[in-house]
């Protein structure tokens, strides 16, 4: 979703740069493609009540978003970024084999809170590190981006697979796996130098303003993280949901696969989808299916129902997530873009532990009624984008119009 374009100061890419950056999005989302859907089963099969995942989930994701800004800005001043990936990626190693000791409340959330914090800033150096290469060199960012939701895919069906074989104690041993592989790819991660002014495709708006100060990117950042926290539902007890109906773990895992896999579409079609739509228009688009979304899920329409469901999610955050990516490089100088990255992790973080901790209060309440409440949430979140686009700048062309930024 964010524009390809020729490198205005004629220097080439480092060799490689492409491949490993697909491979640096690989290594964290093979990851979150295991921890996301299966992790609440392993807790489940622990005994965990509703209230207690909720909490168990909800505690790593505030200390999450609390680390994240702050590594995000120190990655800014450091000679290069991708070092902060190679402690990220060794620390949360450790604290995913501590997991095989702890099996009751507060040992699983007190490691599981130290494993949020040391894994906060991984995808938000990888990505500030390819928006630059967007930034210097022109290159795609959709082409890049697509490998890491395909790891996801990937690694939830092989997931799903051993589940149905082995059960919900395998999900340690695949989560010690991911995590070794994020600390090789740190050590191959792209090395490109600090951050810099220069360099952006011309036709890209230059940062202007505050930055990460301007109140319509602050109030778009709200508005995307209440949004996006409508999800919390739907990753804390969708996959227990889902056994309960009778689907078995290979089915559970090609429903979060669907989901997933219908995010590649959208980048592999994002030139196409750049060249019709502007970001505002992705964003509020995806939003507005949020609250359809959400509407539709407690209604048991089956496995192909809730497979469909689950192909919104190429909408409801592929869309919103690539269109705030276009704002973000659109707002804020190269200089700003980890601590960019950063903020954003932070918003959407937040409000999704937030939502995540109520969550578990929600369900144990209202079982999958609670997904009306996701939906009202999505409406509310679509609002405050909607404000933020009237609040931005209008930018004044040629023959007195006017038109916003892509």
């Amino acid at each position: 979703m964010i524009p390809a374009q020729n490198s205005p100061t004629g220097e080439g890419a480092p060799p490689r740069f492409r491949l490993l950056s697909a491979l640096s999005y690989c290594a964290p989302l093979l990851v979150n493609g295991i921890v996301l859907p299966f992790f609440p089963v392993w807790l489940a099969t622990h005994s965990f009540s509703d209230h207690e995942i909720g909490i168990i989930l909800a505690i790593p994701m505030v200390v999450r978003v609390l680390v994240a800004p702050v590594v995000a800005m120190i990655a800014d001043r450091l000679k290069e970024r991708a070092d902060v990936l190679l402690w990220s990626g060794g620390l949360s190693l450790l604290t995913a084999v501590a997991l095989f000791w702890t099996t009751t409340f507060w040992p699983v959330t007190i490691v599981y809170a130290l494993q949020g914090a040391t894994f906060a800033p991984y995808v938000p150096v990888v990505e500030s590190i390819v928006i630059s290469g967007v930034r210097r060199w022109g290159l795609d960012y959709g082409s890049m981006r697509v490998w890491g939701s395909i790891a996801f895919i990937v690694s939830t069906l092989v997931g799903g697979q051993m589940i149905s074989r082995w059960g919900g104690g395998m999900v340690l041993d695949v989560m010690v796996f991911g995590f070794a592989m994020t600390v090789v790819m740190a050590i191959f991660c792209p090395r490109i130098g600090p951050t810099r002014r220069r360099g952006q495709p011309i036709n890209i708006p230059a940062a202007t303003g505050s930055g990460l100060r301007e109140p319509h990117l602050l109030l778009l950042l709200i508005g995307v993280a209440i949004q996006q926290s409508s999800h919390a539902v739907l990753n804390a007890f969708s996959s227990i949901y889902w056994h309960q109906l009778g689907f078995s773990g290979t089915e559970v895992g090609l429903l979060w696969s669907a989901g997933v896999a219908s995010e590649v579409t959208v980048f592999f079609l994002s030139k196409r989808l750049n060249r019709r739509f502007d970001a505002w228009t992705l964003i509020r688009f995806g939003c507005a299916i949020s609250v359809c979304r959400w509407i539709l899920f407690p209604m048991n329409t089956g496995f192909a129902g809730f497979f469909l469901l689950q192909c919104f999610h190429g909408f409801t955050y592929a869309f919103v997530h690539t269109g705030v990516q276009r704002r973000i490089m659109a707002t804020v100088q190269e200089t700003q873009e980890s601590s960019a990255q950063g903020a954003y992790f932070f918003y959407v973080g937040m409000a999704m532990a937030l939502m995540t901790l109520a969550s578990g209060y929600l369900y144990a309440w209202l079982g999958v009624v609670s997904y009306y409440v996701m939906a009202l949430v999505a409406f509310s979140g679509l609002g405050l984008v909607i404000f933020a686009y009237y609040l931005q700048p209008q930018r004044v062309l040629s023959g007195g119009k006017t038109s916003e930024a892509a």
